[in-house]
């Protein structure tokens, strides 16, 4: 299976102070390790990345310091790494249970994912048919 990681996935692997740093670089490294996956990336994500890296830093990183972080990301995952251009329009169908803004973001990558035969790599519980990072064992 490939996956679309979400922009909570980029922010959690990009940044070690992020609460979710561990766990999430421990799934990417699994899934580098098995070999045949891949993990893809599309606009909304790696800009997500960039808009959120500037923001949790109070503006210290700039939007090139940021896009450069999520580069150097990107080119450590080699060829385990995709780039799914996004083929959808926002004026679309939505799912069911999309009822609110704040899951917009959310049901348009699940559509985009599941458009394209891969599973939404989230942090995010409650997005149907998307995959759960799971928690390392404590």
């Amino acid at each position: 299976m490939d996956y679309l990681l979400d922009v909570n996935v980029l922010v959690a692997w990009g940044w070690a102070d992020h609460v979710d740093h561990h766990r999430t670089a421990k799934w990417i490294g699994a899934m580098r390790a098995k070999g045949g996956v891949v993990l893809m990336t599309s606009t909304i994500p790696e800009l997500g990345f960039v808009r959120v890296s500037v923001q949790r830093t109070g503006g210290s990183l700039q939007v090139v310091e940021a896009a450069a972080t999520l580069s150097g990301m990107l080119k450590s995952l080699g060829k385990s790494h995709a780039f799914l251009p996004d083929d959808q329009s926002s004026v679309g169908s939505w799912p069911a249970w999309c009822g609110a803004a704040a899951r917009t973001t959310d049901a348009h990558l699940g559509c985009l994912a599941e458009r394209h035969g891969v599973l939404l790599a989230t942090l995010d519980q409650g997005i149907p048919n998307a995959y759960l990072i799971p928690a390392p064992p404590i």
